[in-house]
């Protein structure tokens, strides 16, 4: 601790004794927002985020910590809202944080990352998927998970070459996420020669989707994909069944929840869905996984992992810079391969990873899922 820093720490001291105020000064921290949907529809993906985040802070700390300084992690709630990321954006600025693990829905982390693109802050998405935010030459956004330009061919071709479904129905719920990973789809099955009779948009937060479904009924639909979150896809699911629509959906990774089979109880069995590979599942992370375990949570969700990985990667980031400077750091991210549970990672120019998979699985009312062969 320098001079100026203690004179600061005797200042505050002195405040909390004269009952002004009570602070804590730690010039030997390392604070890094966790940006993510604390409240809200999709909060349960907020919470694999945060979990993942934490626990690579906590592993971190108890191994010495980044050059002699221990990390903190400070949750900002965004609803997975935009505006309501951009006003935790603003106040990571405002907070003197130079480090973000967020956002987790692409609509909110692509206005966030122009904040933090324009103050300086570092950020690595371990879940927002749409290309838009790392297309536009930044230099301080990463992710940490693949793009929808991958996933959804990934999807797009397992139908086709699995699934052969004679009449494909396309829906998405008009956010950036969902319409751009079901974009996506559609043209890999039309290149794929598979014809999609239906393209269309729902509305987030509705619960009645009688008039799709009548939609799909009329255009002798056999095969659905859904690019959005599940508490409708869920919804979706038990209606069709109910009005006797028999036919087979899938999504993405932003359906891959256990609240899904909550919503949509049986309709849920044999759902395909679209995910980062089953990291819980890898032999060399099953220390990590009995850690979480013995915290009593759930390593299996897709942004678990991803999420741990972002803060490994910031903290050898700072490591290699040699320095705590957002941009240095940066620059050794791209610079340099990094060894997290979700395997060894390195970045492009972009700031996506050079190397990313994701796995088509099929769910089970159980909340379970297994491999889709």
């Amino acid at each position: 601790m320098n001079k100026a820093t203690k004179q600061i720490s005797k200042l505050f001291a002195a405040m909390a004794l004269a009952g002004v105020a009570s602070y804590s000064v730690a010039a030997d921290t390392i604070k890094i927002a966790l940006a993510g949907p604390v409240t809200g529809a999709v909060a349960q993906y907020g919470e694999m985020q945060f979990i993942g985040a934490k626990m690579a802070i906590e592993q971190i700390n108890k191994a010495g910590g980044v050059n002699g300084a221990q990390l903190e992690g400070v949750v900002y709630d965004d609803a997975c809202d935009p505006k309501q990321a951009v006003a935790v954006a603003n106040k990571i600025v405002n907070d003197g944080i130079h480090y973000v693990v967020g956002h987790l829905c692409s609509s909110s982390t692509q206005p966030a990352s122009d904040i933090y693109e324009d103050e300086g802050i570092l950020m690595i998405t371990a879940a927002s998927t749409s290309p838009d935010i790392t297309s536009r030459g930044y230099q301080l956004v990463f992710r940490t998970i693949g793009l929808d330009s991958l996933q959804g061919p990934t999807a797009g071709n397992f139908i086709a070459d699995h699934v052969k479904p004679k009449a494909v129905a396309v829906l998405h719920d008009k956010q950036q996420y969902g319409e751009g990973i079901a974009t996506a789809v559609k043209q890999t099955l039309e290149t794929k020669g598979v014809k999609v009779s239906l393209f269309e948009g729902i509305n987030a937060g509705d619960k009645d989707f009688s008039t799709i479904i009548s939609k799909m009924k009329q255009a002798g639909v056999d095969f659905v994909y859904y690019g959005g979150y599940h508490p409708e896809l869920g919804l979706l699911l038990r209606q069709s069944a109910e009005k006797g629509l028999k036919v087979k959906y899938m999504g993405p990774e932003g359906v891959g929840n256990k609240e899904l089979s909550a919503i949509a109880g049986e309709a849920s069995e044999g759902l395909l869905v679209t995910l980062p590979k089953s990291f819980d599942q890898d032999p060399k992370n099953q220390a990590l996984v009995e850690a979480f375990k013995a915290k009593n949570e759930d390593p299996s969700g897709p942004f678990v992992f991803p999420a741990y990985a972002a803060v490994k990667v910031i903290a050898d980031g700072i490591v290699k810079a040699g320095e705590d400077d957002t941009t240095k750091v940066a620059a050794a991210l791209r610079a340099n391969t990094f060894e997290t549970p979700t395997g060894n990672l390195a970045f492009d120019e972009k700031g996506d990873l050079k190397d990313f998979s994701f796995v088509v699985y099929e769910w089970h009312k159980d909340g379970t899922k297994t491999e889709a062969k």
